[in-house]
């Protein structure tokens, strides 16, 4: 482990042994970390624009040998226009959700029930791996590092939360980190309405960028994101005294 001060903020970074990759199954895996407490808006910036992901206090980005399918994806929110069907899916839940809540991240018991009745319904439909997900592990992936930066967006219907965004608001757009949403309400298509959501915030707040993680051409967790266009691939692995490299996908 290495630890170094980065814009005041004490920086802890470490790599993982590599493993079994969670994407693509056949191929090996190795993370390179950040853990930083107490960071600013402004590093948070630096760092998700140039590919890492922020969970709780820990940033990461993949460092594996021999492969870059794991590749960063954003979007332009100023070019980005709803098609047909996203139309009606945008007027669907506008019509059934009574209430958008964007406030700092919090904890209650049933978030955690609902994120835990949304991954048992993922591992049925997608045969997504077992996560044991409780207080102590939801408060450092989703509530813990917020700062200032960090946002929660509860989708209501009937006094009920029925969809969840973590979100981190950069000084250039929207990273996002994760959405679940109550499984009896797949119908509405909460997952992309929360995806159009980002796109009217980045708006009203004058940011031009969503960034959406990694997209994973092979892997059916993560490739439904090229469908957002037009979108922009990192193109480096840049540290962060270099510039970030990014492309626009033709």
């Amino acid at each position: 482990m290495k630890e170094e001060l980065i814009n005041n903020a004490e920086v802890i970074s470490f790599t993982t042994p590599t493993s079994k990759c969670v994407y693509l199954h056949d191929r090996p895996m190795r993370m390179e970390y950040k853990y930083i407490k107490n960071c600013s808006l402004e590093l948070c910036s630096r760092l998700t624009k140039r590919g890492w992901r922020r969970f709780g206090e820990y940033f990461s980005r993949p460092i594996c040998n021999n492969c870059k399918e794991c590749l960063s994806i954003k979007i332009d929110a100023n070019e980005f226009k709803l098609g047909r069907s996203a139309k009606r899916v945008y007027k669907r839940c506008t019509k059934e959700i009574d209430e958008i809540i964007i406030q700092k991240p919090t904890y209650c018991d049933e978030h955690l029930i609902l994120h835990e009745k949304y991954h048992d319904h993922m591992r049925i439909k997608k045969n997504w791996k077992n996560y044991e997900i409780t207080k102590k592990s939801f408060l450092e992936l989703y509530i813990n590092g917020a700062s200032n930066f960090g946002k929660e967006v509860l989708y209501i219907k009937d006094s009920k939360v029925i969809g969840i965004d973590f979100i981190d608001i950069l000084d250039d757009g929207i990273s996002s980190i994760y959405f679940f949403y109550d499984p009896d309400f797949s119908y509405l298509g909460l997952g992309n309405f929360s995806m159009y959501k980002q796109f009217e915030f980045a708006k009203e707040l004058n940011l031009r960028w969503i960034y959406i993680g990694y997209y994973v051409k092979d892997c059916n967790s993560l490739n439904y994101k090229s469908k957002y266009k037009p979108y922009y691939i990192l193109v480096n692995e840049p540290k962060l005294d270099e510039a970030a490299i990014w492309r626009l996908h033709q």
